[in-house]
């Protein structure tokens, strides 16, 4: 119908016919997907506005929810992992699963000689956090440069760090700390500029609901909806993480976790539906395609560009989430590849969400101290490259070594992941004008470049390795490049 023609009707008529012809267009707008994917990809995400409609209860609807800027900004964020398997310590946090659910015969002996005729629920007393200050661990967490911090609420073990009705006899108030661990953490970290979020899984190894659930070929759902709904609305009203990180879907699909109902109302209505995040571990149809965020698999890094928002999750101890009390000195990754690794991620697109494992009395040992200190330290010099950048055109230079590029505005930022053997560092990639400027972030002297006949040759002769960032990674800034 033409708009002048409504004009000419009774005000109140076409009134009724503008708002018809509204809810139309509305209802059109809500069924833009992308037919030549799974996944909807960042861009056509920044098409929907946050706030621009209500979303429905399915993965169509939920996957066009844009990404809160908070998330893409921060790049770097700290996990830790922290429960019952922090008192056996051993090989790792599925110890409980390998010990009496694989029946593995080393974990037996390590039993019984370690916790003779315990079972795995008498060693919840020894979870003491005699050690535990929430305030020591915000102050790590901050001062490692990390943006973010995810705590596991609840691992595969049941065992949760809240008063959890859900769990009752089995959380962190009731035995071991005798705390709300979940309580002291938000209040730690809502006086740092590092955003709070928590680690759920879904998954439990021996809870008799879910087995008996899985033993129906999961067309019942028990569990959901005694246990595990109940509990993520728990989570969210009393500690409003900006960040849900769901893990131990991988059994069942996302129909059978009510997850696009639950995803549903924490977009629409819950305290933080504006700027909460989700990652894509809500039922194993959902793994890499749908969430806000795709982690797709522990320590994921494609080394490339991809069209939609990922997350590295890795661990400083090369073998295990949890604390380790066998683990040796080369058994965790040194500070070096670490930030190296952060490099690569960032110049990908991704974020990296950067794994420690405290012992059983809540200490954070010396040596995670040490790493997260480290790349505080580098990032304080360097972090003008890392938070709040995009990838470049290129991410890794194909003429030099070990060279990650990230961009921000107008500069372009070259991250040489290690000293060159040669005086020269030959970068392939940049196209120059006359225009062009070359600094290096910690360094307040002259950089020394000349332009080839493909990319730029910078001269390292005269810059002190140790009077920038260390002996970790250098970042040169160069401005007005193509």
């Amino acid at each position: 119908m033409n708009p002048f023609t409504i004009l000419l009707l009774p005000s109140s008529f076409a009134i009724k016919i503008m708002l018809l012809l509204l809810m139309v267009d509305c209802e059109l707008g809500s069924n833009v997907v992308n037919e030549n994917s799974d996944v909807v990809s960042a861009d056509e995400r920044n098409k929907i506005g946050r706030h621009s409609r209500k979303f429905e209860p399915h993965w169509q609807s939920l996957d066009l929810r844009k990404l809160p800027k908070w998330y893409d900004d921060a790049k770097f964020g700290i996990f830790i992992h922290w429960g019952i398997y922090s008192v056996t310590a051993f090989k790792s946090e599925w110890f409980w699963w390998h010990w009496k659910g694989e029946n593995k015969r080393e974990y037996n002996a390590y039993m019984r000689n370690n916790f003779p005729s315990q079972s795995y629920q008498d060693l919840a007393s020894k979870l003491t956090g005699s050690n535990f200050n929430a305030n020591e661990w915000a102050e790590l967490v901050e001062d490692s440069g990390a943006k973010y911090f995810v705590f596991t609420s609840k691992h595969h073990e049941g065992f949760t760090h809240w008063k959890s009705d859900e769990s009752w006899n089995w959380n962190s108030v009731d035995l071991g700390p005798k705390r709300d661990v979940l309580d002291e953490l938000k209040t730690a970290f809502s006086n740092t500029n590092v955003t709070f979020g928590l680690y759920y899984s879904l998954y439990e190894w021996f809870n008799p609901w879910y087995n008996e659930d899985k033993k129906n070929d999961f067309k019942t759902q028990e569990f959901v909806k005694r246990k595990i709904m109940p509990q993520l609305y728990d989570l969210v009203h009393k500690y409003e993480p900006l960040y849900i990180w769901s893990d131990g879907d991988w059994e069942a699909k996302s129909d059978y976790w009510s997850s696009a109902k639950f995803l549903a109302w924490l977009y629409n209505e819950s305290p933080v539906k504006d700027n909460v995040v989700v990652n894509d571990r809500w039922g194993k149809d959902a793994n890499c395609i749908h969430g806000d965020i795709k982690t797709c698999k522990d320590r994921y890094n494609p080394g490339k560009k991809l069209p939609f928002k990922w997350e590295n999750a890795m661990t400083i101890d090369k073998l295990s989430w949890g604390y380790r009390q066998e683990a040796k000195l080369d058994s965790y990754i040194s500070t070096s590849k670490l930030i190296e690794n952060l490099i690569e991620t960032v110049s990908c697109g991704g974020n990296l969400l950067l794994n420690v494992a405290p012992t059983a009395d809540g200490r954070i040992t010396p040596i995670y101290e040490e790493r997260l200190r480290d790349i505080g330290k580098w990032l304080r010099i360097n972090g003008e490259a890392i938070y709040g950048t995009k990838p470049w055109r290129v991410q890794k230079d194909p003429h030099s070594w070990k060279v990650w590029y990230t961009q921000k505005l107008n500069s372009v930022y070259a991250i040489m992941c290690g000293w060159p053997k040669s005086r020269y560092l030959h970068l392939g990639s940049p196209e120059t004008n006359s225009l062009t400027s070359v600094k290096l972030l910690g360094f307040s002297g002259n950089i020394s470049w000349s332009q080839l006949s493909q990319g730029i040759q910078i001269d390292l002769y005269q810059i002190p390795r140790a009077s920038s960032s260390g002996d970790h990674a250098w970042t040169f800034v160069l401005e007005n490049i193509e």
